[in-house]
C-alpha cells in the first residue's frame, strides 16, 4: 500500500508556454501530413505513407492533449488511453498494409523518399527541440513527447530506406522500415497505456 501511495507528481501541462509550443507543433504536423501523404502516393512508398499517418495521428492527439490540460486525472488518463489505442491501431494498420505490399508493390521513387524524409526530419527535430523541456510530464504530456521522438526516429529510417532503395533497386528496404515503424507505434502505445493506468491507480489510492 505504501508503494501504491507514493507521491510522484508530474507536470500536467498547465503552462501557457507549453500550450503555445504545443499549438506550434500541431501546425507543423498538420502541414507535414499533407506534404508527406501526397509524396508517399507519388513515390509509391509505404514508409512515407506510414510516416504521414503518424503526422496526422500526432496532430489529432496533440489537439486532445491540449484540450484536456487542467482536467481531472480521470479525464487526462482517458485521453492518454485513447491515444495509446490509436497508436495500436496505426501500428497494426501499417503492419497489415506493409504485408499486403510485399505481394503487390512497385519499387518506390528513392529520390522523392529521400527529399521528403529529410524535410520531415527537420520538422520533427524542430518539434523535439520545442517540446524537450516538457518531456517528463504525466501520461498525457509524455505521450506528446513519445510521438515527437517516434517521428524523428521514423524520418531517419525513411532516409536510410531511400538510400537503400536507390542503391539496391529493391522495394524491400521501404517495406522493412514501414514494418519497423509499426513496431515503434505499438511499443509507444504500450508505454502510454501503462503509464496512464499507473497514474489512475495512484489517484484512486490517494483518494
Amino acid at each position: 500500500m505504501a508503494k501504491c501511495c507514493e507521491n510522484n507528481t508530474k507536470f500536467d501541462g498547465i503552462s501557457e508556454d507549453y500550450k503555445r509550443r504545443l499549438w506550434f507543433v500541431i501546425a507543423l504536423n498538420a502541414i507535414m501530413f499533407i506534404v508527406e501523404i501526397t509524396a508517399g502516393q507519388l513515390a509509391k512508398s509505404q514508409a512515407l505513407q506510414a510516416d504521414a499517418l503518424d503526422f496526422l495521428g500526432d496532430a489529432l492527439t496533440y489537439g486532445i492533449s491540449l484540450a484536456v490540460i487542467g482536467a481531472s486525472i480521470q479525464v487526462r488518463t482517458n485521453a492518454a488511453l485513447f491515444k495509446g489505442a490509436s497508436l495500436f491501431l496505426m501500428g497494426f494498420w501499417v503492419l497489415g498494409s506493409t504485408l499486403y505490399r510485399v505481394f503487390y508493390a512497385d519499387i518506390p521513387e528513392a529520390e522523392i523518399m529521400g527529399a521528403i524524409g529529410f524535410l520531415a526530419l527537420m520538422t520533427n527535430l524542430a518539434s523535439v527541440l520545442i517540446l524537450v523541456r516538457y518531456k517528463d510530464g504525466d501520461a498525457n504530456v509524455r505521450s506528446v513527447w513519445l510521438c515527437s521522438r517516434n517521428d524523428a526516429i521514423g524520418n531517419v529510417a525513411v532516409m536510410i530506406a531511400a538510400l537503400s532503395v536507390w542503391s539496391t533497386a529493391s522495394r524491400w528496404p521501404d517495406l522493412i522500415v514501414a514494418a519497423i515503424m509499426s513496431g515503434l507505434f505499438i511499443s509507444s502505445a504500450i508505454q502510454i497505456v501503462r503509464q496512464a493506468l499507473k497514474e489512475r491507480r495512484e489517484d484512486i489510492c490517494v483518494k
